[in-house]
């Protein structure tokens, strides 16, 4: 029997819709529906949400609501209220989650891997250990054991505890 894996979430990563006109960044916080734009917290200038298409379970993004390309464009008080809200991410990640660690960090430029180029955001992935697996070497695939609305929905009651 072939097991089978279930990402509905990545289809429109794979058929483009990463690409899609707009920016995200700029677009989900102006809709205002937290729930269906996996939004986890509203800051004063930055905010909190998933990473529709994660490198693992509890993939955060932090980013300034104003639409700036490079860390040189925030200003003082976005620059600080980001890694306030990485400082918070990590504590509800780590509340709801228990990762063993993390990796944070910024890609600049599509050849630092950044999909979205001109909205800086800072990527906050938790790490547990033995989780690079045969999944992605062999298949290309990663295995994701709960849904994001499930794990939005769990760390947005961790960010209100």
């Amino acid at each position: 029997m072939t097991e089978r894996l279930w990402a509905p979430w990545r289809m429109e990563y794979i058929q483009g819709g990463a690409d899609a006109p707009g920016c995200i960044f700029c677009d989900k916080p102006a809709a205002g529906d937290d729930e269906t734009n996996l939004i986890v917290h509203r800051g004063e200038r930055a905010y909190v949400l998933m990473n529709l298409y994660p490198y693992s379970n509890g993939h955060l993004m932090v980013a300034p609501y104003r639409h700036v390309a490079a860390p040189g464009d925030l200003d003082d008080g976005e620059r600080a209220e980001m890694w306030a809200l990485l400082d918070r991410s990590l504590a509800a990640l780590t509340e709801v989650m228990a990762p063993h660690g993390f990796n944070a960090g910024i890609n600049i430029g599509r050849v630092a891997g950044a999909g979205v180029e001109d909205h800086i955001h800072l990527h906050v992935v938790p790490r547990w250990n033995g989780d690079t697996n045969f999944m992605p070497v062999l298949a290309d695939v990663k295995v994701m054991p709960e849904h994001l609305t499930r794990t939005a929905a769990k760390l947005r009651d961790a960010w209100r505890a």
